[in-house]
């Protein structure tokens, strides 16, 4: 049985980390085509709404990549406790939550491109049919959510490690701070767990996400997670950040730099 179960983990790890992967190759299509198409007298990359998309897509690739890599970096320490319990609790909640926002930013990035994207020939219709498989191979949606359930509620280690976790970054952030309190709030109240069993875990791979951001990554970009995904203003859709945001280092930091 451990043998079935640390394969299933080293597997889902691996859907994490090619969905995350799968998430840079677009957004670099993207952001190198929007800084070198012109429209309207000026460059793509020079309009407003154009920097929030391809902003918002930066920061959604680089909160799956974050995660991706700090549950590896658990895996690796096979024998510490606490990184078996964040193990255990991690890797279904990255693996429902990266993969499944994988297929709808890379077809926002594809979009980028118009029709130019849609074409085989840009490498991008490729990507975007292979971008829902992680999130059904290794356990749908559903599987992931109630597996995450059923670590919480059988190895309260597990709770202990992504409160340690996301504790790390507690006081960085009022909207992280607020956004954890509410899933303690949830997991309170149990009289409805199984229904409300996505909403819960997406929250807790925002928090996690948002607490490696907050200690890892540029001001710019952990602010702007923390303002979209945590806060109260994102319209739900990529290229919706808050206004305010401060979204041209984002997008001068993920495009490619020319050969």
């Amino acid at each position: 049985m451990a043998t079935i179960i640390e394969m299933v983990a080293a597997t889902r790890l691996d859907c994490v980390l090619g969905s995350a992967s799968l998430m840079r190759r677009p957004l670099a299509e993207a952001s190198w085509h929007v800084a070198h198409r012109s429209a309207f007298r000026s460059l793509l990359a020079d309009k407003p709404l154009m920097r929030n998309v391809i902003a918002d897509l930066a920061v959604e690739s680089e909160a799956a990549t974050a995660l991706a890599i700090r549950l590896a970096a658990a895996v690796d320490r096979a024998d510490d406790p606490h990184e078996a319990a964040l193990r255990r609790v991690g890797l279904p909640l990255a693996k429902y939550w990266v993969c499944k926002r994988t297929p709808m930013m890379v077809a926002e990035a594809l979009e980028c491109l118009g029709g130019n994207g849609y074409v085989e020939e840009s490498g991008l219709p490729l990507l975007f049919r292979e971008s829902p498989l992680n999130s059904i191979w290794e356990g749908s949606g559903n599987v992931n959510a109630l597996d995450v359930l059923r670590a919480l509620t059988r190895s309260p280690e597990a709770l202990n490690a992504w409160l340690v976790e996301v504790g790390r970054a507690r006081g960085e952030d009022v909207r992280l701070d607020r956004a954890i309190e509410s899933v303690l709030e949830s997991l309170a109240d149990t009289s409805a767990m199984e229904m409300g069993a996505r909403r819960l875990t997406s929250q807790m791979a925002l928090c996690l996400q948002g607490a490696l951001l907050v200690q890892q990554a540029p001001a710019a970009v952990a602010d702007a997670f923390c303002a979209s995904r945590l806060g109260a203003e994102y319209g739900g859709t990529l290229g919706t950040l808050p206004r305010g945001t401060d979204v041209v280092p984002i997008v001068e930091r993920t495009t490619p730099a020319p050969p």
